[in-house]
């Protein structure tokens, strides 16, 4: 096994860190503090190609490999930028625009991958319901046929991009007898009668990634919008986990990477009893923490995609342990970061804090890391 990045994957995670030093990490702040999305630092990454990254030239992508794509969002971490936008960019790229890629028609494909790539649309993904989170097979919005069309009712909750969204990958039971037999996926457009996205959350962190729920009040949407087939829904569902174990945690690890360099460079410059902190022990077995998670997180989050790439069937346990490891073990790091900091950590000034608050996430979306427990005991 090759532990090595090629020539051109090490020349491009360069240019996207540079790119987003540039374009997008000036703004980070003035966003994050505004609970605000930055529509212009979003189109910045459809221009530069980040969107499309994984799809065919054909559609305007950029037809890469999986490898690549997490490569190239772990490095908008390791630039600063901060967790909200990433984490708006993963829902729309791998969520949505992916499995509308995947499992759409020729004519589905055509009609939104072109404007999902270049950021001219903005997609999101509704699976999460107010009482159907970790259980997805209790979700209780139905979908109705009726003629040709088919009628949703029900509401969708935690929804990353919900109240921005043009285009929604929407999950709901065709038959609920079946369960999760029965749940199927269908694409929903913005201001479809019936459908309407309720205010944004206010969060803890990743504050820039507008969050809502979706609500489903007789909306009717035309039967060529139903995705794949009748059914096939919750194993659409199941794919996305291959992109969340690795292009959407990753942004995560680079954000490690991007608290490591500031710890470094704090530690040589803050000067306390005579001397760098970095002489002191305590503050060198820190950063030595640090460095192990990341390298480790890294290590897992490359093996799902390199696993993709090898087209080999997704290892449940293997994206189970990434998952968990990434979500809570970034803790501790992302917190010693700030005591290393001491007082500026816990200012806006310096971005640690931000880090920590983002990261809080990963063990909670996505999957719980209680469940991941329960993947990962079942498996063994």
């Amino acid at each position: 096994m090759d532990f090595n990045l090629s020539k051109e994957q090490r020349m491009f995670k360069r240019e996207v860190i540079n790119f987003a030093k540039k374009e997008i990490v000036p703004r980070v702040r003035e966003f994050e503090k505004k609970g605000e999305f930055d529509f212009e630092s979003f189109r910045k990454l459809g221009e530069f190609g980040i969107l499309g990254l994984h799809f065919p030239e054909y559609l305007g992508g950029g037809g890469a490999d999986v490898l690549t794509t997490v490569i190239a969002a772990e490095a908008l971490g390791e630039a600063g930028v901060d967790g909200g936008l990433t984490l708006s960019y993963g829902a729309h790229t791998f969520l949505c625009a992916d499995t509308i890629f995947r499992h759409g028609t020729k004519e589905q494909v055509e009609k939104y991958l072109p404007k999902l790539i270049t950021g001219e649309y903005i997609g999101c993904m509704g699976l999460s319901e107010p009482n159907a989170g970790s259980d997805v097979a209790s979700m209780s919005t139905v979908a109705e046929k009726k003629g040709d069309r088919y009628v949703l009712n029900g509401t969708k909750m935690w929804i990353t991009n919900g109240p921005i969204a043009d285009v929604a990958v929407i999950y709901a039971k065709t038959d609920p007898s079946k369960k999760h037999e029965g749940i199927s996926a269908f694409i929903v457009e913005k201001n479809t009668p019936g459908f309407s996205a309720g205010p944004p959350i206010e969060k803890m962190g990743v504050k820039t990634s507008q969050t809502s729920e979706l609500i489903f009040n007789n909306c009717e949407i035309p039967e060529e919008n139903l995705l794949g087939k009748e059914g096939e829904g919750f194993l659409m569902a199941l794919e996305t986990v291959e992109w969340d174990r690795s292009a959407l945690l990753a942004p995560f690890v680079g954000a490690t990477k991007y608290v490591l360099d500031r710890c470094i460079d704090y530690a040589k410059k803050r000067i306390q009893f005579d001397r760098p902190i970095g002489k002191f022990q305590a503050i060198k077995h820190k950063i030595a923490d640090i460095k192990i998670f990341y390298e480790t997180a890294r290590l897992l989050t490359y093996k799902i995609a390199w696993c993709k790439d090898q087209g080999r069937p997704i290892n449940h346990l293997e994206a189970a342990v990434a998952k968990l490891y990434v979500g809570d073990f970034s803790l501790k790091p992302t917190n010693d970061a700030m005591v290393l900091h001491g007082g500026n950590g816990y200012t806006h000034e310096f971005d640690i804090e931000r880090v920590f608050r983002d990261g809080r996430l990963a063990p909670i979306g996505g999957g719980t890391s209680d469940i991941q427990k329960v993947i990962i005991s079942r498996m063994l």
